[in-house]
């Protein structure tokens, strides 16, 4: 596996040369993906900005979620992480954008959400929309890391095509 340097590295270089610029929103993964992407050397040329929306209200005020989407599904759901990218995008200079919220542990998990769910959306502004719900194994730095190295992969492969 290769390390979440050198996916970030390779990302870079793929946004760079799609003249693409990333943004991202994150909850359960606390901006590691922003971290991951800033560790990189030139990464404001491909990168804009991360919302790190880790409460109901920060989703509400930062990036437009609805209340009653998150009344509806729960902040770990396909349509808040959709919500969350649509917001994404359109508070940032953002070409294409992840989102995430899941449940990292150890805590907080329930028999329909166990911890480890993680749910994905991305898009981009030519109407590009792809949604997931993963199940990670481990601690929560492990299911945070998986949740880092999977939003990074799926952007990766959108852009090889």
């Amino acid at each position: 596996m290769q390390s979440l340097q050198n996916l970030s590295h390779t990302l870079g270089q793929m946004l760079l040369q799609e003249k693409q610029v990333l943004v991202t929103a994150e909850s359960c993964t606390g901006g590691g993906v922003a971290s991951a992407i800033t560790d990189i050397a030139g990464s404001s040329q491909w990168f804009d900005r991360a919302f790190v929306t880790y409460t109901n209200e920060a989703k509400q005020e930062m990036i437009d979620v609805k209340e009653a989407t998150l009344a509806a599904y729960g902040a770990v759901s396909e349509p808040v992480v959709i919500e969350m990218v649509q917001g994404a995008l359109a508070h940032s200079h953002g070409t294409i954008g992840v989102s995430i919220s899941g449940i990292a542990g150890p805590g907080g998990g329930s028999e329909a959400k166990p911890v480890g769910t993680v749910c994905f959306a991305w898009a981009n502004r030519d109407g590009w929309l792809k949604v997931s719900t993963e199940h990670f194994a481990g601690d929560r730095a492990q299911v945070r890391e998986q949740a880092v190295r999977h939003a990074l992969s799926v952007i990766s492969q959108y852009l090889a095509g």
